[in-house]
């Protein structure tokens, strides 16, 4: 049986984005995160154009939510973050970058993969991180045509110190069989680091991190996977190793 999983993206603060309407949505879907594992969660509001949200409306409605959570006696620990499209990444100014920091990591911000074309600007807006002495967590690139037909054009990120985050969704079947074929072959690869929900709503767009952590194969990756690199995001440290693996174990070894 896994660990208590860390989930470091989600959409579950109500009325700033696309994610839940309201306080009792919010509620519902962190119930339903705690029932699936989940032991800490990162409340990752988009910051793009259109939801330009504010450091500062994040962190009023991330203490609005620990509040109502601990009203309910929901045990979910919520954790601050943003989901950073690169064009706000490359404007915003260092201390607003800093205060979407990655479940209140110093280290990392996560920004969002587009999910048509190849980003041009991401070389540029990734060394811009690295100048800050920041890094980039990569938001669900598996759901990109153009890493769907080459998973190796991420290897630019990676060397400029990228990690990648794949959806639960995405692996588990949900979204679709490109984004489950490309999200897999990033697992396989090595590409991928984290796995995360981008939860929205109950439904669908849930969180769905057990069931991921199945869709690999269960044991020290999905551990890896699901708690020991999210874990090392959060503290600001570089990922620990990438467990060893064995082929056969793996649903998708024979694909």
């Amino acid at each position: 049986m896994l660990p208590r999983v860390i989930d470091l993206h989600a959409h579950i603060l109500p009325g700033i984005d696309d994610g839940v309407r309201d306080l009792g949505e919010a509620v519902e879907l962190a119930r339903s995160a705690v029932a699936d594992g989940v032991e800490a969660l990162a409340a990752t509001p988009h910051v793009r154009a259109d939801y330009p949200t504010a450091a500062a409306t994040m962190e009023r409605g991330l203490a609005e939510l620990r509040a109502r959570l601990e009203a309910e006696e929901v045990p979910l620990r919520l954790l601050p973050g943003g989901e950073l499209a690169l064009e706000e990444t490359a404007a915003l100014p260092e201390d607003e970058l800093r205060r979407f920091g990655l479940g209140g990591s110093r280290r990392y911000v996560l920004v969002e993969f587009p999910y048509y074309g190849w980003p041009l600007a991401l070389e540029q807006v990734l060394h811009r991180l690295a100048s800050l002495g920041l890094a980039a967590v990569v938001a669900h690139p598996e759901r990109n045509e153009s890493v769907q037909e080459r998973p190796d054009r991420l290897d630019v990120a990676l060397e400029l110190g990228a990690l990648v985050q794949v959806t639960c969704a995405s692996l588990d079947g949900r979204i679709g069989r490109h984004a489950q074929r490309c999200g897999h072959a990033l697992v396989r690869t090595g590409r991928a680091h984290l796995i995360a929900s981008d939860a929205h709503a109950p439904g669908v767009r849930e969180v769905g991190m057990s069931g991921a952590a199945q869709a690999v194969g269960g044991g020290a990756l999905a551990e890896w996977l699901t708690r020991a690199v999210p874990a090392a995001v959060v503290a600001g440290e570089p990922p620990p190793p990438r467990p060893s693996v064995r082929r056969r174990r793996l649903p998708w070894a024979r694909a």
